[in-house]
């Protein structure tokens, strides 16, 4: 890899055709530039890029990332704080809704948490529980990223056992309507 930009590198890269080593080491390289300050972080990550790479990377190689704490939280962190962006407020009208996610760490440890907030066409997200859900989802990280890049199926998660809802099941079938998934 030529490029000496992580955030480039990652852009560009082929998870089929690097270890699970290679691509973790290039996700952290991206996390220390952003935690040293530089002007270089995941946000700079195009969205359809970033779907790519996970439609690209193995259950390993994303399973890899996401058991390190400091990767993990720089992911997760980042996808939750573009769905303001992605958020579709003329197909949400009038919707009020808080859905609670929560996104399972290995047995015995507590769950990342984070909580949407629709209201008055406007989407925002608090790492904080704050308010009483609509809905409630829970689903693995690699789930999570497969759903929310375009590359997994609700319905099908769901039926399988992976996507797990409480709550309004109704709101919970059509709240990926309210957003412009990225697609790879």
């Amino acid at each position: 890899m030529p490029n000496t930009d992580p955030i480039a590198a990652l852009a560009e890269v082929d998870p089929k055709k690097i270890s699970n080593d290679e691509f973790v080491a290039l996700l952290s390289a991206a996390s220390d530039l952003a935690d040293s300050g530089a002007e270089v972080d995941l946000s700079s990550l195009e969205p359809q890029k970033f779907a790519r790479l996970v439609s690209r990377a193995s259950k390993d190689q994303i399973e890899a990332v996401m058991v390190r704490p400091e990767l993990r939280a720089k992911v997760l962190d980042e996808v939750f704080r573009r769905m303001g962006t992605h958020f579709k407020a003329d197909r949400a009208g009038s919707t009020r809704a808080v859905v609670h996610w929560r996104i399972t760490r290995p047995e015995g440890e507590e769950h990342d948490r984070y909580e949407t907030v629709i209201d008055s066409g406007v989407c925002t997200v608090n790492k904080d529980n704050t308010a009483e859900p609509r809905v409630s989802v829970t689903l693995s990280p690699l789930d999570f990223l497969k759903l929310v890049t375009g590359n997994g199926s609700a319905p099908v998660m769901f039926m399988t056992g992976k996507l797990k809802v409480k709550g309004d099941l109704g709101f919970a079938a059509g709240l990926t309507n309210l957003f412009s998934i990225p697609k790879a």
